[in-house]
């Protein structure tokens, strides 16, 4: 398979970076090709703007969505966006490896969610869920937390973890038509000892080698 990582933490150190590290060797050894988007490692820029595109629908008022249906048209996506297009349109899989930070994506993350979901290119012309372009395609979010596993659960002080991710499973992912995999968490890993992350790696490591044979998950809608 063509596997996209894209990686999400400014600490190359921290146990998100572990992760990543370890899906790369992993996968890469199971003879997959793996490119990767190292998000603070590219410096990329998070926020929209029209230094998204090289072309110009209108100069007198920006309109991300027409700028972008036009940028579709005539090839018109600034070069840091259309080397990542490429990368989104070459995968089988992808995988985001974060931390879970103020109960959704870190801004960089989100911003080249926003930069590089672009319509026309991505979606739009009735192609949503279950037309999108990405049909037959997965997506898988690797995370780490703040707080155990227990504050998580449907009862638990932050609440259900599938509703946390609800907005970022069906409102991105399945919205352009992906397949989504269980995701793989990590609670608390600051809190665990080095038996304990070790562990963990392990369990991704062994995740990984078999990931071909996942099915995508039901996400429920709003």
């Amino acid at each position: 398979m063509n596997i996209l990582i894209v990686h999400a933490h400014p600490e190359p150190r921290s146990f998100n970076g572990a992760m990543t590290r370890t899906a790369l060797e992993t996968l890469r050894d199971a003879g997959h090709s793996v490119t990767l988007s190292d998000l603070y490692a590219l410096q990329w820029n998070p926020v929209s703007s029209r230094a998204n595109f090289t072309t110009v629908a209108n100069p007198d008022y920006l309109k991300p969505q027409a700028e972008e249906m036009l940028a579709t048209e005539q090839d018109g996506f600034a070069p840091d966006i259309e080397a990542e297009l490429r990368k989104l349109e070459a995968a089988d899989l992808m995988i985001w490896q974060f931390p879970l930070w103020w109960f959704g994506l870190p801004a960089i993350l989100k911003g080249w969610v926003d930069r590089v979901f672009a319509m026309g290119r991505t979606y739009g012309g009735g192609h949503i869920y279950d037309t999108g372009r990405f049909r037959g395609r997965q997506a898988l979010l690797s995370f780490t937390t703040g707080g155990p596993a227990p504050a998580y659960q449907k009862d638990g002080f932050n609440g259900d973890i599938d509703a946390i991710l609800r907005p970022i499973q069906r409102g991105m992912l399945q919205f352009l038509g992906f397949d989504v995999l269980a995701s793989q968490q990590v609670f608390g890993p600051a809190h665990m000892d080095d038996a304990q992350r070790t562990q963990a790696l392990a369990d991704w490591e062994r995740r990984l080698r078999a990931i071909e044979s996942e099915a995508g998950i039901e996400v429920g809608r709003y």
